[in-house]
């Protein structure tokens, strides 16, 4: 009887698993229908891309036109370019997202149809986009590796580009220019900071892409953060002033700031730019300071841009500092001597120059209004590592200060990498005295 019994609680007991088992089948069987039906419901739910007719492409050689239809066109085009497997809901409307993106900043479709400045730079844009590791997107290349482009193919657009073949024309010296009064904000509420002129000097660029030399200034917050390699992030109140002119050919063939271009700002609060990675971004064109754009959304192109820079919070500029061991994030060779007359970086800058024969820049500092203190700094020239087609400070190389009293130089000390300050009062320290204390000043650096 026992036995009995026991057969049969095990037999109920069986009855029920498999009774809760074909529930469980049943249940999954239906889940599984249900995915598919929707899987397959969603594939209508396709909004168009819209494939304009508009053919205006660039003037590039054909295999430069080659390298960016493999790599660029995908998504930086009007043309169809999909995987099948793109096809597929919801990758499509992924894929769909990237390529309307893609669309506004950068359509080789319509790029010919820009003014040819606009084109150079929107070609130079995409080469350091590929160069830096943005572009193509990881996302997107993991599925289309055909997209990524090669370095080979990187040097080809390079030397197609070759931003050093041509010098500036020749130019008169440029007007030194007074700030506008009102100079409105930006659509973005970003506001002009005329205080940029009392800032010190982080960083120079020789820029071969577009012919412009920019100094790149840091407030008080800034340059303080930098001196001490506290930039990752940089502190919420630091602040930027990227100053841009036109290169002009001087008389002795060097290249020095011409017509006066643009100021940039760039402004760190992490809560009221959150939306912008932490920063406010601005741009003032010309003599006017002109606000650029007229869209709130134009820091969408800002952050676009410095995405690649991420890693160092989202700053291109390596400011020249003392060794920090920050790896790329601050450009150490181009140290100055500890011992000098006074501290460029705590000075006022003059003006910049380049001396392409020599592959030097220089800055110009003064240590008073009155320009009775100069301190000329030359280093030479290095790639930007960050930039195909500028150039930044490289290894530090003289440094010339020149003292004077009642208009005529009383002192000319000129320092050098591996020695000390020479004091000389020769016929020639003289003249290089004369020549220094005559170096114009460019445009919206009078103090």
């Amino acid at each position: 009887m026992t036995s009995l019994r026991w057969y049969s609680k095990a037999y109920s007991a069986s009855e029920v698993m498999d009774r809760t088992g074909a529930g469980v089948t049943t249940r999954a069987v239906g889940t599984l229908v249900f995915c598919f039906l929707g899987l397959v419901g969603v594939q209508f739910i396709r909004p168009p891309i819209q494939h304009p007719s508009t053919r205006v492409e660039a003037s590039v050689p054909t295999e430069a036109t080659g390298i960016l239809r493999t790599s660029c066109y995908s998504c930086h085009s009007n043309e169809q370019r999909l995987a099948w497997f793109d096809e597929i809901v919801p990758g499509y409307w992924m894929v769909r997202r990237d390529i309307i993106d893609a669309r506004v900043h950068l359509n080789f479709s319509t790029l010919g149809a820009k003014p040819p400045e606009a084109q150079r730079a929107a070609l130079f844009e995409a080469v350091n986009m590929a160069s830096l590791g943005a572009m193509p997107l990881k996302s997107f290349s993991l599925l289309h590796p055909e997209a990524r482009v090669k370095q080979a193919d990187l040097g080809r657009l390079k030397a197609y580009l070759d931003p050093w073949h041509d010098l500036p024309a020749r130019a008169p010296n440029p007007s030194l220019q007074a700030l506008p009064d009102v100079v409105e904000p930006m659509a973005s509420g970003v506001r002009f900071d005329p205080q940029f002129t009392h800032w010190h000097l982080l960083s120079i660029t020789d820029r071969g892409d577009n012919h412009s030399l920019r100094a790149i200034l840091g407030n008080d917050v800034a340059m303080q953060a930098a001196r001490v390699g506290a930039a990752s992030p940089w502190p919420d109140g630091a602040r930027f002033a990227k100053v841009a002119w036109k290169q002009r050919l001087d008389s002795d063939g060097t290249i020095r700031p011409g017509q006066f271009i643009q100021i940039e700002l760039m402004v760190k609060d992490a809560k009221v730019y959150r939306g912008s990675d932490g920063w406010g971004w601005g741009r003032w064109k010309g003599l006017a300071f002109q606000p650029y754009g007229n869209s709130p959304q134009v820091a969408a192109e800002c952050t676009g841009c410095h995405a690649p820079m991420k890693r160092n919070d989202f700053v291109y500029t390596m400011p020249i500092s003392v060794p920090f061991s920050r790896n790329d994030q601050f450009n150490e060779r181009a140290a100055v001597m500890p011992v000098l007359p006074f501290d460029p970086f705590a000075a006022s800058l003059v003006s910049l120059s380049v001396d392409r024969s020599r592959s030097t820049i220089s800055a110009l500092f003064s240590h008073s209004s009155t320009r009775r203190e100069l301190l000329l700094i030359t280093w030479s020239e290095r790639d930007d590592p960050h930039w195909f087609g500028a150039r930044i400070p490289g290894d530090f190389l003289t440094a010339e200060y020149v003292g004077s009293t009642k208009g005529a130089p009383s002192a000319y000390i000129r320092f050098s990498k591996n020695a000390a300050g020479e004091r000389k009062t020769d016929t020639s320290s003289l003249n290089r005295a004369n020549v220094i204390e005559r170096l114009e000043i460019a445009p919206y650096l009078s103090y």
